[in-house]
Order: structure tokens, then C-alpha cells, then sequence
């Protein structure tokens, strides 16, 4: 049996991510691919018990603190999920993953690359998506569809309350990946209607999409 196919969707808050991942796994599904979906944090009973420490307002951990959560959410999804997923073939889109943590707590939360990286191979060993599509949409535009949404309430609306230049170092940090990474992570123009986007998320994996 080949090995899956792992993407991630990346971006900053309200970029669309959601619905840009649920389009593709339709897409999959109606040419016949096994897909499965999950999140970051999250995706296993673990995961989403520190998803909700993780982003509740009432919880203020240093930016050291908030990465090793992180990270104890990643690699409990990587050995439980995501590896034996891509060991069966199956295709593994993912709401964020460890290029997360670069943007957020490597250059906003200013940690930089080398810590980040070095949690992150621990994490997640050889697990790595072979394509990251970074949504690109301008963040005030993004951080107010993210901040109306009707799932974000008082009690997982950390990130969202976070001031406008954090959300600004965010983006420059999905950038500067694109940017060191060209072959793996793809910048998408998130502007438009979800059916615009999805055309450039084809484009985007033209390569290697059945």
C-alpha cells in the first residue's frame, strides 16, 4: 500500500482555513480518496482537552508554556492519528499543524525558529505535511470575520483578543515560511468568495491531487 498524502491549511485567525479544508475533502471524496480531517490543537481526547485550556481567556501562559501545550496536543495527534492514517493511505488535511507554532509563537510570541523547530522534529519526528497552504487574506479583514464568528465565545477567544500587531507578526511569520520553503508551503490570495479560494487551492496542488 503507498503512503497518504498530508496537507495543512494554515493562515491567521479568520482566514478561512475551515472551509477551505472541508471543500477539499468533499473534492477527495467525490474522486474516491479515503480523507480524514482534524485540528490543531486537537483532534484526540488529549488535544481537545488543552485546545480548551489553550485558548481560554481566563488562562494567560508564557509563550514557552503555550508551546509546550502545543506540542503535547501535536504529538499525541501525530502517533495517534496522523501516522497510522498516512501508513493506511489515506489523505490527512489538517486545521493547522506545526507551521503554527513558527508563525505564532516563534516570531509573534518571539521564541524564533530554532526553539520552535526543535519541539516541533521532537513532536512530530518524520511526520510532516508534504504541502502547507498558507491563506493569505488581509488581517484586518480576517481578524474581524474571525472575532463575529458565531463559534468564537468568551471562553476560546484568547488568540482572537490579541491586539492587532500580534495578528500582523503572525502573517509575516506564514510569510517568511512560504518564503524559506517555497516547495512545501504554497501562499494562497484568501480574497474572494470560498469557490474563488478553492480554485486556488487546486492550482496550489495541482501536483500531487488525484
Amino acid at each position: 500500500m503507498s503512503r497518504g498524502h498530508f496537507v495543512s491549511f494554515e493562515g491567521v485567525e479568520g482566514c478561512g482555513k475551515s472551509t477551505q479544508l472541508a471543500l477539499l475533502a468533499a473534492h477527495l471524496r467525490s474522486r474516491g480518496a479515503v480523507v480524514l480531517t482534524t485540528r490543531e490543537p486537537g483532534g484526540t481526547p488529549l488535544g481537545e482537552a488543552l485546545r480548551a485550556v489553550l485558548l481560554d481567556p481566563d488562562y494567560q501562559p508564557t509563550a514557552l508554556a503555550e508551546l509546550c501545550i502545543l506540542e503535547a496536543a501535536r504529538t499525541q495527534l501525530v502517533t495517534t492519528v496522523i501516522a497510522p492514517a498516512l501508513a493506511r493511505g489515506e489523505w490527512v488535511l489538517a486545521d493547522r499543524f506545526a507551521d503554527s507554532s513558527q508563525a505564532y509563537q516563534g516570531t509573534a510570541r518571539g521564541l524564533g525558529h530554532d526553539t520552535v523547530s526543535a519541539l516541533n522534529v521532537l513532536a512530530c519526528g518524520s511526520t510532516w505535511p508534504e504541502r502547507t497552504l498558507v491563506l493569505d487574506l488581509d488581517v484586518d479583514e480576517a481578524l474581524q470575520r474571525a472575532r463575529e464568528r458565531p463559534s468564537t465565545t468568551t471562553f476560546n477567544r484568547r488568540f482572537e483578543d490579541e491586539a492587532l500587531p500580534f495578528h500582523r507578526a503572525v502573517a509575516a511569520g506564514f510569510r517568511e515560511l512560504a518564503r524559506r520553503e517555497p516547495g512545501r508551503v504554497r501562499l494562497v490570495d484568501a480574497a474572494g468568495t470560498p469557490e474563488q479560494v478553492f480554485g486556488r487551492v487546486l492550482v496550489a496542488l495541482s501536483d500531487i491531487l488525484p
